[in-house]
């Protein structure tokens, strides 16, 4: 972080995404004393960590640690209704009249009573119980974790998520799993569960899936969970043999910005083959879903490597839902 910021002179401000959908979490306190002793703001997409404040053994929350804003999705690990999501600023590097007015301008002027509703509701049962919810909900996920190991070609990451090069801290509430042991992909065993048990995972990529558990989780939500995964066990061998998907370096999806985004995207386009577009203008956003992270963004400029990975991602079982083509036999570029 330190050499990004060192690098980049202008930088206005700092955004990053804790927890990740895969439940790990940077080092915020950290980042936070990096950025102030620039005189900068950090902000963070904390989308999976409403329920961070809450338990001593979630994750640190934004807020705790240091950073100036951080928005929440109660619809995701809290109980309210999709689309609710709060705010959190302190100090004085972000303007709270300025942030109320801008989100002024992008919110309807017509808000949903259920979802004010629905969020005042879990902040209340948080605040009452919130400890005692999330306590009976670790101990189903510390369960669930125990009888997987138990599962032939199934492993229950923890450990390996933390650590230098990986997480600073790990939400124990989302159990990912591996199944290469199983010799499929995250994608088939997605299929497999929903196509045979209506069991729904959170998350899969080319050898994991993820369940994500939460306080609406009991022993009967996690037996549901374990009879499918032991079913997955008995009948992967049936499963064809998984494509492979060709991983990018981490320096690679560190493409360059070669244009503004928003000019790039109100540019004049054309939709070119995949494989003509290296070294072309991006002019969408690409994004494998989950985890819902872009591979490319507008005004970046197309390598090799990650038109490589796409390509191979999306024959494995990748969903891009966001591209004009989202089998991305074509994508869009500036004219």
């Amino acid at each position: 972080m330190h050499r990004a910021l060192d690098r980049d002179s202008d930088v206005a401000g700092v955004l990053i995404t804790s927890p990740t959908p895969y439940g790990t979490c940077a080092d915020v306190s950290e980042i936070a004393r990096l950025c102030h002793d620039r005189g900068l703001p950090l902000l963070v997409d904390e989308a999976w960590g409403a329920h961070l404040p809450f338990h001593e053994r979630l994750p640190t929350w934004a807020m705790d640690a240091g950073a100036d804003l951080c928005v929440v999705s109660v619809h995701k690990m809290g109980a309210g209704l999709e689309q609710g999501s709060v705010f959190h600023q302190q100090g004085d590097l972000v303007d709270p009249t300025f942030l109320a007015a801008c989100a002024d301008m992008l919110s309807t002027t017509s808000p949903n009573v259920l979802l004010w509703a629905a969020i005042d509701g879990w902040r209340r049962q948080m605040v009452e119980h919130g400890h005692e919810v999330l306590d009976a909900a670790l101990q189903v996920a510390d369960d669930v974790r125990e009888r997987i190991a138990k599962i032939d070609g199934l492993t229950a990451l923890r450990d390996e998520l933390i650590g230098p090069e990986a997480s600073h801290e790990l939400d124990e509430l989302k159990v990912l799993v591996d199944v290469s042991g199983l010799g499929i992909s995250g994608y088939q065993a997605a299929d497999w569960l929903r196509a045979h048990r209506a069991v729904d995972v959170g998350l899969s990529d080319h050898r994991r899936i993820e369940a994500q558990l939460s306080l609406a989780d009991d022993p009967g939500t996690s037996d549901v969970l374990l009879d499918a995964l032991t079913g997955l066990a008995r009948s992967a061998g049936e499963l064809p043999a998984p494509r492979s998907v060709e991983l990018p370096s981490p320096e690679a999806l560190d493409t360059e910005a070669v244009m503004l985004p928003r000019d790039a995207f109100f540019a004049s386009v054309e939709d070119v083959p995949l494989y003509a577009a290296v070294g072309r203008i991006c002019a969408e956003q690409v994004t494998p879903y989950p985890p819902g992270i872009p591979a490319l963004l507008p005004g970046e400029r197309i390598t090799g490597e990650v038109v490589e990975y796409l390509a191979t991602g999306v024959a494995a079982g990748m969903v891009l839902p966001d591209p004009a083509d989202p089998q991305l036999g074509t994508v869009r570029v500036v004219a």
